[in-house]
Parts: structure tokens; C-alpha cells; sequence
């Protein structure tokens, strides 16, 4: 997913570059499954294959967290799923608000996934009066009038941003001025944050304009392969001693 602004070369602590980090999930996500079926170890070939990525470039990442795994025996499932989450900050709970509680925000707001990777909602704020009060997964919409003190009264220091595009960035920067660091912005449009602030960008329209590129693509090669070969031309040959003879002779 894109940022929605320009970073600086970002690293996390002991130096774990940013790609590496964008992979944890992927590698969480993987491991969290082997778990659930109690598999105790990995090779470093299986969780690569299972988290979409090679296995060197596994490997490199997790020498970032100071985990090599043992030859012949591979890594430790429950180890790295501990390490792994609290590298990404998952063994704490993290509070989070729901900015704008149309269908978008409506459908993260009842997104299970949520709680069990450690991420309270801790309210649902929407501009319209008339949403005030309507309980959305349980929790009542407040009015964004309250904004700034929902963030102070739960602490909250990631927010979602899920309104139409020209709400978004005056939404942000009442997040931003309340203390809010991290924001995730799901409306299609690009934010301006000041240094300190972190934003990832999901625009679920570009994922699918990407998705119909390789369609398109993969509709214009099967329409080449259905048409065949393009027949050659006739080679110009030349009369030699033992009869027709390629013009240009084979290297």
C-alpha cells in the first residue's frame, strides 16, 4: 500500500528497514495459521512459500529481528509469532477511531480482524447528526464535534479515515492537532502530514485498475496465442550447385 505522502528513509528500531517491516504481517499472518494447526516448526522454504516471498529474502529479514532459525530443525512457529508481534508493537492493545461510519467505515467497524491482532475500536465518529447515537458493531456513532476529546478520553493514537474525499485531509488535520500519529486513510485522496505523522494509504479502486491491467494484458496475450504463429515470409533463395540454397546461410 502507498503512503499518502513523501517519507524520509524510515527505519524501525535496530535498524529494521521499512520493506522488512511491510513483510512482518505477511510472515504473522503465515505463522498465526501454523499455529492454529499446532505445527511447531517451519523451514524457512515453507513460511516463504506461505507468506508469498523468496526464502533469502525471509532469511534476511528475520537476522533483522536476531532470529536464524537451526539448520536441519527450521524456526520455532510460537517463538517467531511472539517475536514477530512484538516487533510490530502487537502485545499491547492499541486503541483506534473510525472516522466517517458510511459503508466503509460501517464494514471496518465490524471487521473482526481487528480486535484479534490487537486493535481496540475504541469509537465511531461521523459528521452527520442524524448517525449520532445509531449503534454500528455494538458501538454508538458519535458526532465529529467531539472528536478531540474521544481521542484524549481513550487515548487513541491511530486513526481511520474513511470519509469522502473532500473530508479527508480537514479530518486529518483535527486527528493530527489532537495528538494522532499514525493514520490509516482509506478515502481517495492524498494527505498532508507534518514530519512525526505516519500514513498509509489504501484506495481500493487503484488495486483494482492494477487488477484490470493485468486482465487486459492477460486477455491480449491468450488472443495472440488463439490467432497462432504469424506465418514467415518466403525466404529469397539462390540457385547453387546442389540446388536452392538459403540466401542468409544459418550461423
Amino acid at each position: 500500500m502507498a503512503t499518502g505522502r513523501t517519507h524520509r528513509p524510515a527505519t524501525r528500531s535496530r535498524g529494521i528497514p521499512e520493506a522488512t517491516v511491510a513483510r512482518l504481517p505477511l510472515y504473522l499472518r503465515a505463522l498465526t495459521a501454523l499455529s492454529e494447526r499446532s505445527v511447531p516448526t517451519v523451514s524457512s522454504e515453507e513460511l516463504a512459500a506461505a507468506a508469498g516471498v523468496n526464502s533469502a529474502k525471509l532469511r534476511k529479514d528475520f537476522s533483522y529481528l536476531g532470529s536464524y532459525g537451526t539448520r536441519g530443525v527450521g524456526y520455532d512457529v510460537e517463538y517467531l509469532v511472539y517475536q514477530i508481534s512484538r516487533e510490530l508493537g502487537l502485545t499491547q492493545d492499541w486503541p483506534v477511531v473510525i472516522v466517517g461510519i458510511g459503508n466503509l467505515g460501517a464494514a471496518l467497524a465490524n471487521y473482526g480482524g481487528f480486535a484479534s491482532r490487537g486493535f481496540r475500536v475504541a469509537a465511531l465518529i461521523d459528521a452527520d447528526p442524524a448517525m449520532a447515537g445509531k449503534p454500528v458493531a455494538g458501538i454508538p456513532v458519535q458526532h465529529s464535534d467531539q472528536l478531540e476529546k474521544i481521542i484524549e478520553d481513550n487515548g487513541v493514537s491511530i486513526g481511520v479515515i474513511a470519509t469522502p474525499a473532500g473530508a479527508a485531509q480537514p479530518v486529518c488535520d483535527r486527528l493530527v492537532a489532537a495528538g494522532i500519529t499514525s493514520i490509516l486513510n482509506f478515502a481517495p485522496t492524498v494527505l498532508s502530514v507534518p514530519d512525526g505523522v505516519d500514513v498509509r494509504k489504501v484506495d481500493l479502486s487503484i488495486e483494482l485498475q492494477i487488477l484490470a491491467f493485468h486482465e487486459q494484458r492477460k486477455a491480449g496475450e491468450g488472443a495472440a496465442a488463439d490467432a497462432g504463429a504469424v506465418p514467415l515470409a518466403p525466404k529469397a533463395s539462390r540457385k547453387g550447385p546442389d540446388g536452392d540454397v538459403p540466401a542468409v546461410m544459418p550461423a
